[in-house]
C-alpha cells in the first residue's frame, strides 16, 4: 500500500510539473509572437531571453517525459517479473493438478454423500417412529385377546384370523413405508439399500438378535401357540427367514467392503452421475519397473546401454529410444562439454496418456570434475529449446551395468543429454544488503551494501578458471601480449537488468602475482640468509637503511591492474575503476553498475586498450577450445583396414600406444595440431588413387564431431580406385585432406539445408596426410609350357649370400647401408610395412631389391663390397669374398 501511495504521489507531482512547464511555454510563445509581430525589432535582447528560456523549458519538458517513461518502464518490468514468478508458481502447482482434481472430486462426493445419508437417517427415524406406534397398538390388542377365556375353537380361530389379518395389514403398511424410503434413498445414495423387513423386526435401535428372541418370547407367552401350531408355523418361518436375510445382508456388506479394499476404487452414484475416480495410476506407481534400452550406432560393433526408464509396463512398451549423436553439435553450448550420448525419447502413440513424471537414468563418463564444474541433464524439445535438470548422480551398479548414471524426473519427452557445465550459484540480495563468498572459490567474494537495491534481487554466479598455460600460449603466438603477467578467473554474473546499483559493490578476486618477481624475491631472501651467517658489526644507521628498503608483497609500482568487463554485448576496459592489491595475489575494486562478466588482468607494463580487448577475446577462444590431432592408422596385418580418430594433443602418445596394441600402425603419422571447440566437426576427404568406405557406402568424405570428454573413432575400409594407376611406383598413392567446420557453419547447414560438400568446397584444408597402399603381387597361372624358369645357377648362391649378410648386420649397420645403396624411400617404407617386426627380413628384402635393380653385366659382388666399406663394415668384405668363392654359408637360426 505504501509503495502504491508513493507511486501515486510521484505521479501527481509529475502531472503538476508538466502543467506548470506547459503553462510557461505557452506564455513565452505568446511573448515571442508579440515581439516578432512588432513593427521594429529593437528589443533583441528580450527576444533572445525569451527564446533561451523557451529552449530550457522544452529541455525540462523532455527530461520530465523521459523520467516518467523510465518510471513507467520500471513499473512494467517489475510487473512482468512478478507475473512471471506467479506463472512459475502456477506451473509448479499445475504439476500436481491431477492429484488435486482427484482429491477435490473425492471431497465433493463425500460431502454430497454425507448430506444424503443425513436425509436418509431422518426419513428412517420417521418410519421407525410410525412402526413403533403400530407395534404398540398390535401388542395391546394381542394382550387383550390372550386374557379372554377361549372355550370353543371358533373363538380361537377368530382370534387367530384377526391376528393374521392384523399382521397382513401391518406388513402392508411397513412395505409401503419401506418402499417410500427406498425411493428417497435411491435419489441420494444408490449404494445404500433399504431392505423390506417384517413386522416382527423392530427399528434400527434394536439388534436383530434381540428382536429375534423378543419375538420368540412373545409367541411363547401366548396360549395360541399351544393349541394352533399349524396356524403359527408360517409366522415362525417368517421370523427365521428375516433372521437369515439379516445375516446375508451383513455378510454381503462385509464382502463388498473387502472387495472395495482389494480393488482400491471409490464408486459412488451422486445426483444420477457415476464418476469413476480410480486410484489405478497411483497404485501402479508402486509396481513401476525399470527397462534398459540397448542401442547400436552405425559405427559400433555391439549394442551398448543407452538409458534406463522407469514407468508402468504398458507405458514402457509404447516408449522408444534412439541415438541422436548426429546433432550433438547443436546440443552443447560454449562452456559445456558432452559426457554422454544424445538420446531421443518419444512415444509411439501420440495420444498416449503418460503418468508423468517418469524416471530416466542416462550413463555418462565425466573425466574432469571439480569445484567449478557441475553435471546436468540437458533436455531439448523438437525445436531444440533447452532446459536444465539437476540429476541424482549414481555411481556403481544400475541393474547389471556398472558406471556413473544421471537420474532425473522428466515431465515431457524429448532429446536428452548429460553435459558438464559451469556450476551455478544463486544468492538473494535483500534491501539490507548481503556479503557473498562463493563456494566454488572462497577467494571470490562480493559485498552488496545496505540500500544497493530497492527490492530483493536474485543474483547468479558462474566462474570460469583461467589456466596460466593458456596465457603463456597466447604470449608465444602474439608478441603484443608480452606485458600480460596473469589474470583472475572469469566471473559471469546474471541479475535483472532493470535493477540498477544505488551504491557501489565491492568485489574481491584472486589474481596471481608475477612469478618472476616472486622468484627474484626468493633469491634475495636466500642471499640474505647466507650473508646473515657471517658475523659482522653494523651501525644503527645501516640497520635503518636496510629496514627502510624492505617492501611489502605486491607493492610494485611498475605493475598495472586492469578491469575488463562485458556489458552491452561487448567487452570494454574500465579505466575509471581503480583495482587495488589487497594482499599477495588478492585484488579488490568497486563497481557502480551491473557487469555481465568481468576479469582482472595483471600487466608488467602499460598496454594499449585495443590489445587488451583482443587479448580477452583470444583468451575466451582458447579457453573453450582444445588442441587436437587427427590419426589415420592402418591394420598391421591388413592395410585395407584403417581407423580414423580425433584425439587431444595432451593424450596423443597414450592413444597412439593403445592403437599399436590393437594392431594399428602408421604411416601416415598423426596430423599437426588443430584447434577445435566443443561440438565442431572434422572432415576427411580422400583424394588420389585411394578411396574409403565406412562399411555402408563408398564415399570420399567422412566426419567426426569433437567432444573433449568423449572418444571419437570411425573404422574405415580403404580401397584402390584404379589398380593400374601409379604404375611407376611400388604402391598406390593417395591424399587425405582434413577440413574443419565451426558450429556456426553447422547451424547454418541445418537451417539452410546446405550439404557439407558445398561448405567444404568453400574452405581450405587445415592439414593433409599422405596415404599409401602396397601393391599386392598377383599369382598368374600359366600353362606348364610357358612357365619361366631360372637358368642362372648363381641366383641360389646370391640368395644364400644375401641371407648370410642380413644376419650379420645390425640395425645401425642397416641404416648406414641403406643410405649408401641407391634405394628409393618408398621402397624402404614398403619393406617396413611388409615385415615390420623382422629386421633380418627387412635387410634381405632391401638387398634383393638392390640386386634386381642392377644390370645383368654389373659386377654385383664388387659393388656390394664398396657399399659395405662406405657403411663402416670393411671387416665383412673379406668374409663376403670367401663365402662367395667357397659357396659355404652358415645361417643363424631365426
Amino acid at each position: 500500500m505504501l509503495s502504491m501511495e508513493l507511486a501515486s504521489t510521484d505521479f501527481t507531482n509529475t502531472e503538476d510539473r508538466l502543467i506548470q512547464i506547459l503553462t510557461h511555454i505557452k506564455q513565452y510563445n505568446e511573448n515571442v509572437k508579440d515581439l516578432l509581430e512588432g513593427s521594429h525589432l529593437k528589443n533583441n535582447e528580450d527576444l533572445e531571453k525569451c527564446i533561451f528560456s523557451l529552449i530550457l523549458l522544452i529541455h525540462d519538458l523532455s527530461k520530465t517525459f523521459c523520467d516518467k517513461i523510465s518510471r513507467t518502464t520500471e513499473s512494467l518490468q517489475s510487473t512482468f517479473h512478478l507475473l512471471k514468478g506467479i506463472q512459475n508458481k502456477f506451473k509448479d502447482f499445475g504439476s500436481n493438478n491431477e492429484d488435486t482434481h482427484y482429491l477435490t472430486s473425492i471431497s465433493q462426493i463425500l460431502s454430497d454423500t454425507a448430506q444424503h445419508l443425513k436425509l436418509a437417517e431422518e426419513q428412517l427415524n420417521m418410519v421407525s417412529t410410525q412402526y413403533s406406534t403400530n407395534q404398540t397398538e398390535k401388542s395391546n390388542v394381542t394382550r387383550y385377546e390372550t386374557k379372554e377365556d377361549f372355550v370353543d375353537g371358533s373363538t380361537v380361530g377368530k382370534a387367530i384370523t384377526d391376528t393374521s389379518q392384523y399382521h397382513k395389514a401391518s406388513e402392508k403398511i411397513n412395505l409401503e413405508e419401506a418402499g417410500k424410503c427406498n425411493e428417497q434413498c435411491d435419489e441420494g445414495v444408490s449404494a445404500v439399500t433399504v431392505m423390506n423387513v417384517s413386522p416382527f423386526i423392530k427399528t434400527h435401535s434394536i439388534s436383530p438378535e434381540d428382536e429375534y428372541h423378543q419375538d420368540l418370547n412373545f409367541i411363547g407367552n401366548t396360549d395360541i401357540i399351544s393349541g394352533n401350531e399349524e396356524h403359527l408355523q408360517p409366522l415362525t418361518e417368517q421370523i427365521v427367514n428375516d433372521k437369515q436375510q439379516l445375516n446375508n445382508i451383513k455378510q454381503q456388506n462385509d464382502s463388498d467392503s473387502a472387495d472395495s479394499d482389494k480393488e482400491n476404487r471409490i464408486e459412488l452414484h451422486v445426483n444420477s452421475t457415476e464418476p469413476n475416480l480410480s486410484k489405478q495410476p497411483m497404485i501402479e506407481s508402486k509396481h513401476w519397473t525399470y527397462k534398459q534400452y540397448m542401442l547400436k550406432s552405425d559405427y559400433d560393433k555391439e549394442q551398448r546401454l543407452a538409458c534406463f526408464i522407469k514407468a508402468p509396463p504398458l507405458i514402457l512398451e509404447q516408449i522408444e529410444c534412439r541415438l541422436m549423436d548426429d546433432i550433438s553439435s547443436l546440443v552443447v553450448s560454449d562452456s559445456e562439454e558432452l559426457v554422454s550420448s544424445v538420446l531421443g525419447i518419444w512415444s509411439k502413440d501420440a495420444n498416449l496418456k503418460i503418468p508423468f513424471p517418469l524416471s530416466v537414468s542416462i550413463p555418462f563418463n565425466s573425466r574432469y570434475r571439480g569445484n567449478y564444474k557441475d553435471v546436468m541433464v540437458k533436455a531439448n524439445d523438437e525445436n531444440l529449446q533447452a532446459s536444465y535438470l539437476t540429476p541424482n548422480l549414481l555411481d556403481g551398479y544400475h541393474g547389471n551395468h556398472k558406471g556413473s548414471f544421471a537420474e532425473v524426473k522428466v515431465y515431457k519427452l524429448g532429446i536428452f543429454a548429460v553435459v558438464s557445465c559451469l556450476r551455478k550459484e544463486n544468492f538473494t540480495v535483500f534491501r539490507k544488503g548481503l556479503s557473498i563468498k562463493l563456494s566454488m572459490d572462497s577467494r571470490i567474494s562480493l559485498n552488496y551494501p545496505s540500500g544497493c537495491f530497492n527490492t530483493s534481487v536474485i543474483v547468479q554466479f558462474k566462474v570460469q578458471p583461467i589456466d596460466t598455460s593458456l596465457i603463456s600460449q597466447l604470449k608465444v603466438k602474439h608478441d603484443i601480449y608480452h606485458s600480460v603477467v596473469s589474470s583472475s578467473p572469469l566471473v559471469h554474473v546474471k541479475q535483472p537488468s532493470f535493477q540498477a546499483f544505488h551504491k557501489p559493490v565491492t568485489v574481491i578476486l584472486p589474481c596471481p602475482p608475477n612469478p618472476e618477481k616472486k622468484k627474484q624475491g626468493e633469491d634475495i631472501e636466500n642471499k640474505r640468509a647466507s650473508t646473515a651467517t657471517v658475523p659482522r658489526v653494523t651501525s644503527s644507521h645501516q640497520i635503518r637503511a636496510v629496514s627502510a628498503s624492505v617492501k611489502k608483497h605486491g607493492d610494485n609500482p611498475t605493475e598495472l591492474l586492469k578491469l575488463l568487463a562485458f556489458k552491452e554485448d561487448q567487452w570494454a576496459v574500465l579505466d575509471d575503476v581503480v583495482v587495488k592489491n589487497v594482499q599477495n595475489g588478492i585484488v579488490s575494486f568497486e563497481v557502480s553498475e551491473h557487469l555481465q562478466s568481468f576479469i582482472v588482468i595483471r600487466l608488467s607494463s602499460a598496454m594499449d586498450n585495443a590489445h587488451l580487448l583482443s587479448f580477452i577475446q583470444n583468451l575466451q577462444d582458447v579457453t573453450y577450445s582444445s588442441m587436437v590431432n587427427v590419426i589415420l592408422y592402418r591394420k598391421k596385418d591388413n592395410p585395407q583396414k584403417a581407423v580414423f580418430q580425433v584425439v587431444s594433443s595432451k593424450e596423443l602418445n597414450w592413444e597412439v600406444l593403445n592403437l599399436r596394441e590393437a594392431g594399428y600402425i602408421g604411416p601416415p603419422e598423426p596430423s599437426e595440431q588443430i584447434p577445435l571447440q566443443e561440438g565442431e566437426q572434422i572432415y576427411l576427404r580422400f583424394c588420389g588413387n585411394i578411396a574409403a568406405s565406412d562399411g555402408k557406402t563408398m564415399a570420399n568424405t567422412f566426419k567426426l564431431t569433437f567432444h573433449c570428454q568423449r572418444k571419437q573413432q570411425l573404422p574405415l575400409n580403404l580401397s584402390v580406385v584404379d589398380e593400374f594407376g601409379n604404375h611407376s611406383s611400388q604402391h598406390y598413392k593417395g591424399t587425405v585432406a582434413i577440413y574443419k567446420l565451426s558450429k556456426e557453419d553447422i547451424i547454418e547447414s541445418y537451417k539452410s539445408s546446405v550439404t557439407s560438400d558445398v561448405l567444404l568446397q568453400q574452405r581450405t584444408p587445415v592439414s593433409k596426410l599422405a596415404l599409401t597402399l602396397p601393391k599386392m603381387e598377383k599369382n598368374v597361372i600359366r600353362p606348364s609350357s610357358t612357365k619361366l624358369s631360372s637358368s642362372d645357377p648363381t641366383d641360389v648362391q646370391w640368395d644364400n649370400l644375401l641371407h648370410w649378410l642380413a644376419q650379420e648386420l645390425t640395425e645401425e649397420d642397416a641404416s648406414l647401408l641403406v643410405l649408401s645403396l641407391p634405394i628409393r624411400r618408398s621402397t624402404i617404407q614398403l619393406v617396413k610395412l611388409k615385415s615390420p617386426d623382422n629386421l633380418t627380413e627387412q635387410i634381405y628384402e632391401l638387398l634383393t631389391f638392390w640386386k634386381k635393380s642392377l644390370p645383368t653385366s654389373a659386377d654385383k659382388l664388387r659393388l656390394l663390397a664398396r657399399h659395405l666399406r662406405k657403411s663402416g663394415r670393411s671387416n665383412l668384405v673379406e668374409a663376403l669374398q670367401t663365402k662367395w668363392e667357397t659357396n659355404t654359408f652358415y645361417q643363424k637360426p631365426l
